[in-house]
């Protein structure tokens, strides 16, 4: 069945397209909505919608109010209104953004144009009594040979965003009268939406209102009985099966699925973190379960992801279709596509399944550039989308697709766009009924707007021909392009009124639309217009803005002005608008909110809702217009109408002859009759054909490559002996039926394939992205511009040291994967070769593995004006993958390095904050330090009694108590101020610590002044040392340990971290020291011995004191700069007499200088801490 389009946005690129519904309001299906297959969208907050496969301009029933994404259907007219006492048209109530509010409607004056006596046919009421204050109503008529009507009205209270009292009445005689339901479902119970099953209109589920109660009242009989079930859950929005009666899925107001398959008696949890309106049951014929559900969710890894599996067995049948993360709020399951959308830096990738295929990306011309992009359609498998190109702004341009759904050509540019009264994108295209290939359109030109019409589905438009005279019978002389008439495509956002057009498949031909006359689209002087040869010509009906309907599958027309006063009369036209007989359905003159159509022959009612005033209760209104027909339809009644195109007897390839009945004739059509007679091929012309991908269409018409385009990809993986269906430009549109000629066919030709020389070898992953984690897997795909696939060899190293070999190009055509075990950038190089040449491709890939910590190694101490090093230790390892950001002292701007460590002079005394940042695998970690910085300092190195390594955890917070408990004990037993002593901790085994003892804050360093401070600091050195050795600092880790710190042994390396160093270098570095310690012993043992060595007693008063510097934590690198970071050591800094003179080796054997340590008694040995 042929249907309306419209568009509508959905915050994503698929968002709600051109809104499709069936073209005429009153022809439902079996579940009294539109026809169309499900899914079938419900929610508290629109329950007037039905199926999203149907498209419609207002919110889809089961979204929130941006809408649903995909296909969204309008409930049929017969299931639901709402209104709004105060006035307030189609305005969403606060707190609920679906709720259709319509102000009291009316009519006033009689229409102008030509008009029959009135004509009075029988009609009948009844007021709901005692609902005077409910201000919205539901309105659900079964029809299809069924005489009950149920009609739910509701008090919404605007400040609250509530429900606070209902009423639910119900017919069984057409609406001739009501009986009152409450008493049934209980007095106390506030129904706030009442919902059909798709498959089984007997049956029927109403929601309570969630601030009073959780529950749901089901009736399977038509209301004759209820019951009710409490629900642990929210409902925000329902979806019912296509063809399982009692099975639904709940979608709650925390993101949950839940499913039913029992008509809501029973929930299931399905699946957590649901994106709203994104999930689908399964497609009968495409999917294999009945029970699968389609869903887009949050996983745990807070990626979304494309989820199928089945309602009862979520967990343990989930499956991912797509693999990889998609866009929040892009999933579309739509006939036999699936559309997901991949944003990357920056730039939507939109990619599509044909046919639960895997999935491929949606190929738009080059320079397209796409900003947006919405499904238009998916009928007759084609793809129609409306996208937004980078150059456009409040337009968008039409694209149709190959029946794959991937590649798209250009169709109309500039599509008018505007917005619903949700918010929702709109845009103005419309199908219409009954043919395939008629379209309408609103094209932005400049400021103005034009509609254009075209009968080869898109391949050539046309501006509508204005009526030749007006009503009055004065020509209007007006011809395109400077005037043409101009139509509203709009779509009501209220079921039970009309769309601005409307057209129907059991009257072909007929459209009757909203329009003006003039240069452009305005909404001035608006007026209704008619069309009996499917758009070719126009005739006015009249002069002022109707809501018009179809009556007896269209053997006549119902009118009602579009007013805001009271009206008392319809019109109703049995010869397609040219006569108009007037009919009084009320002595009282009406404030009509809705019409319902009778969709039973057999009935031939018409219902009208409304009020009296703004006080009264509802008012319904029953027509029979039976007496407008008095027998039933025969041959005589019928004539042959022939489909033209602007003069043209061929339309979409085919000279096609409709049945349709004469105007004027007062028969019954009666259902199911055949209304096309023949349809006779002819001959194929350009616009037969699409331009093929890549291809543009000329003002000639005929279709030639883009100046980007390099050619048909089709016969890239073409061998010798094989053969491929090469593009000449053009692919017949879908639906059309034309014969080509044998001379100059048109059509794809199959060529023979030749052995070339492999040439424009690319190398890509699945998504085009140059990043995965590590341990995933990364499918790799290779494309070649040329060469054969057979005879092709392709070796693929994916640069960890693991290559494979493939004997030719088929046996990669859905891509090769790899798992990287470990982090760090790959060179991955693709070699094609065959026996004409070779060709090669590289790609740089970037495994990542998120950071879990950072280590800041910097010095407790540094001197001012020397060089330091700082550096940082993340774990797990990213080598070369990681980003660096230091911040140091007051810099605004951060250090940027590739490297973990980084080199900086401190030029101010005091303490200076270090701060790296390290950025890896999209996960961002910090560690700080804090840094002394002075003129001079001394230190000595500490180990501790061996029991602190029983309860030593090893975390830094734990070396840092430590620090500050050494730090205390030293204050308290030397009594030197805490504020000139630093304790530093260090990692490693066994524990060791560095005490800085440095000049008091008051220090000056001007001239003599430098050499009396060092004193100082090096007397407290001794004093210090004299503790250590004494062993009186000690201190309490536990209530019975005690933990005893002493001077260590001297090293002759720098103090450095223990982050292990290079194999070779250490044991260079080993070697060396070996090499010294020898000649040291050497030296000393031969001192006397030695002429030229100048010997150092214990009387000697004048020292040659050597400069230590500052230890630096560096990252292992042997390396140590020269200036401060190496000690250097002489013979006359170790004693020359036999230990235990304590006095004299403290006079002779300390360090001094910039950063002096205190030595021990023995020979220092070569260690490391």
């Amino acid at each position: 069945m042929a249907r309306v389009w419209r568009a509508m946005f959905c915050a994503s690129w698929i968002a709600c397209a051109l809104a499709r519904t069936d073209p005429f309001p009153t022809d439902v299906d079996e579940a009294g909505g539109l026809t169309g297959t499900a899914p079938r969208h419900s929610r508290p907050s629109a329950p007037v919608a039905a199926t999203p496969k149907v498209w419609s301009a207002r919110a889809p029933r089961g979204t929130d109010t941006a809408g649903h994404l995909g296909p969204a259907a309008r409930k049929a007219r017969s299931e639901a209104a709402v209104r709004d006492k105060r006035a307030a048209p189609l305005a969403d109530p606060p707190g609920d953004g679906r709720t259709l509010e319509l102000r009291r409607g009316g009519g006033g004056a009689p229409a102008a144009g030509p008009r029959v006596s009135e004509t009075q046919l029988s009609s009948s009421s009844f007021a709901l009594t005692g609902d005077s204050a409910h201000n919205q109503a539901m309105v659900y008529w079964t029809g299809h040979n069924n005489s009950v009507i149920l009609i739910l009205t509701k008090l919404y209270d605007f400040n609250l965003g509530t429900v606070t009292e209902s009423s639910l009445w119900r017919s069984v005689d057409l609406g001739s009268t009501y009986q009152k339901l409450n008493d049934k479902v209980g007095y106390r119970t506030v129904l706030s939406y009442l919902y059909v099953c798709p498959s089984n209109k007997k049956k029927f589920l109403i929601l309570t209102d969630p601030d009073v109660e959780s529950s749901v009242v089901v009736s399977s009989d038509e209301g004759s009985s209820f019951q009710k079930f409490s629900v642990s859950f929210i409902i925000q929005s329902l979806l019912f099966h296509p063809t399982q009666e009692d099975w639904l899925l709940g979608y709650s107001h925390d993101h949950k699925l839940y499913n039913s398959r029992d008509f809501g008696k029973n929930w299931n949890l399905v699946h957590e973190a649901v994106s709203p309106s994104r999930f689908y049951w399964s497609v009968a014929g495409l999917d294999r379960e009945s029970d699968l559900v389609h869903l887009e969710a949050h996983t745990e890894s807070g990626l979304v992801r494309y989820i199928t599996c089945l309602a009862q067995r979520c967990a343990d049948t989930r499956q991912y279709p797509f693999p990889g993360r998609v866009d929040e709020g892009s999933l579309v399951v739509q006939d036999e596509y699936v559309f997901v959308q991949v944003t990357t830096s920056g730039r939507a990738k939109y990619y599509v399944s044909y046919q639960r295929e895997a999935f491929t990306r949606i190929q738009l011309p080059k320079y397209c550039l796409p900003k947006d992009m919405h499904i238009i359609s998916t009928d007759e498998s084609q793809v129609m989308a409306a996208v937004q190109e980078w150059s456009e702004n409040d337009t968008y341009s039409l694209y149709i697709s190959d029946h794959k759904g991937l590649y798209f050509s250009p169709a109309l540019p500039h599509l008018r766009t505007g917005r619903g009264a949700a918010g929702n994108l709109v845009v103005d295209i419309y199908k219409v009924a009954g043919f395939s290939g008629i379209l309408l359109a609103n094209r932005k030109e400049g400021r103005q707007v034009k509609t254009y019409i075209s009968f080869s589905k898109g391949q050539r438009w046309s501006l509508l021909k204005a009526p030749a005279v007006d009503l009055a019978g004065n020509s209007l002389n007006c011809r395109p392009p400077s005037c043409s008439l101009h139509l509203h495509l709009q779509m009501s956002e209220n079921p039970y009124t009309p769309d601005s057009i409307s057209s129907k498949e059991s009257v072909p031909g007929i459209i009757v639309a909203t329009g003006n006359i003039g240069s452009e689209l305005s909404y001035q002087n608006v007026g209704m217009f008619i069309s009996s040869d499917a758009g070719n010509t126009w005739r006015q009906i009249f002069e002022e803005e109707h809501r018009v309907w179809f009556l007896e599958e269209g053997g006549a027309l119902v009118a009602i002005i579009q007013a805001t006063v009271p009206i008392s009369h319809l019109w109703i036209s049995l010869d397609e608008g040219r006569h108009w007989q007037q009919h009084v359905f009320s002595p009282s003159p009406l404030f009509v909110d809705g019409i319902l159509m009778d969709q039973d022959l057999q009935h031939h009612v018409i219902m009208l809702f409304g009020h009296f005033s703004y006080r009264s209760e509802w008012q319904l209104i029953k027509v029979d217009y039976r007496g407008l027909f008095s027998r039933q339809c025969s041959e005589g009644d019928y004539q042959p109408w022939y489909l033209l195109n602007q003069g043209e007897p061929c339309v979409m390839g085919q000279r096609q002859v409709y049945k349709r009945r004469r105007a004027g004739s007062r028969c019954i059509l009666g259902k199911g009759r055949s209304r096309r007679i023949s349809a006779d091929p002819c001959a194929c012309n350009v616009f037969d054909f699409e331009c093929d991908y890549g291809f543009e269409r000329q003002m000639d018409g005929k279709c030639l490559a883009a100046f980007w385009y390099h050619g048909n990809s089709a016969g890239k993986g073409c061998s010798i002996g094989q053969s491929f269906l090469n593009s000449t430009g053009y692919r017949k549109v879908v639906s059309n039926s034309c014969k080509e000629s044998g001379k100059e066919p048109v059509s794809p030709r199959m060529q023979q394939c030749d052995l070339k020389a492999p040439r424009g070898v690319r190398l890509s992953t699945a998504h085009e992205e140059l990043s995965a984690p590590v341990g995933t897997n990364v499918t790799f795909l290779l494309h070649l511009d040329r060469g054969g696939s057979l005879q092709t060899d392709v070796r693929l190293d994916f640069g960890d040291g693991i290559a494979v070999t493939y004997s030719n190009l088929s046996h990669v055509t859905e891509g090769i994967r790899h798992i990287y075990k470990t982090a760090g950038i790959f060179s991955v190089t693709a070699r094609v070769e065959n026996s004409l040449g070779t060709d090669s491709s590289v790609l740089f890939l970037h495994i990542t593995s998120p950071l879990e910590q950072v280590y800041l190694s910097a010095p407790a101490v540094a001197v001012r004006g020397k060089q330091s090093e700082v550096s940082a230790v993340v774990w797990p390892s990213q080598t070369k993958m990681a980003i660096f950001y230091w911040w140091i002292e007051n810099n605004t701007e951060p250090i940027i390095t590739l490297e973990g460590k980084l080199s900086h002079t401190f030029q101010i005394e005091g303490t200076s904050q270090i701060s790296v940042q390290v950025s890896s695998g999209g996960v961002i970690l910090q560690d700080s330090k804090a840094v002394r910085v002075s003129e001079f300092f001394r230190s000595l190195l500490l180990s501790f009694s061996p029991n602190l390594e029983e309860h030593k955890p090893a975390i830094p917070d734990w070396r840092q108590d430590v620090a500050r408990v050494v730090m205390t004990t030293l204050s308290q037993v030397s009594g030197f101020p805490s504020e000139q002593l630093l304790v530093c901790v260090l990692a490693g085994t066994p524990t060791a610590a560095e005490v800085f003892i440095l000049p008091a804050a008051q220090t000056h360093t001007q001239s003599g002044e430098l050499g009396n401070n060092e004193q100082e600091l090096e007397k407290m050195a001794e004093v210090l040392g004299n503790m250590l050795n004494q062993n009186l600092v000690q201190f309490q880790l536990k209530p019975d340990v005690t933990i005893t710190a002493y001077l260590t042994q001297l090293t002759l390396a720098p103090l450095i971290d223990s982050s292990p160093l290079p194999r070779a270098s250490a044991m260079l570095l080993l070697l060396s020291l070996a090499f010294l310690g020898v000649a040291i012993f050497f030296i000393y043992k031969f001192k006397r011995k030695i002429p030229w060595i100048q010997v150092h007693t214990e009387d000697s008063h004048e020292k040659e004191p050597d400069v230590m510097n500052a230890v630096s934590q560096s990252d292992g690198s042997s390396k140590i700069p020269r200036d401060f970071s190496s000690p250097r050591i002489t013979l006359s800094q170790f004693p020359s007499r036999v230990p235990g003179h304590r006095d004299q080796r403290l006079n002779h054997g300390s360090l001094r200088g910039t950063g002096d340590r205190f030595p021990q008694r023995e020979i220092p040995n070569c260690t490391n801490v």
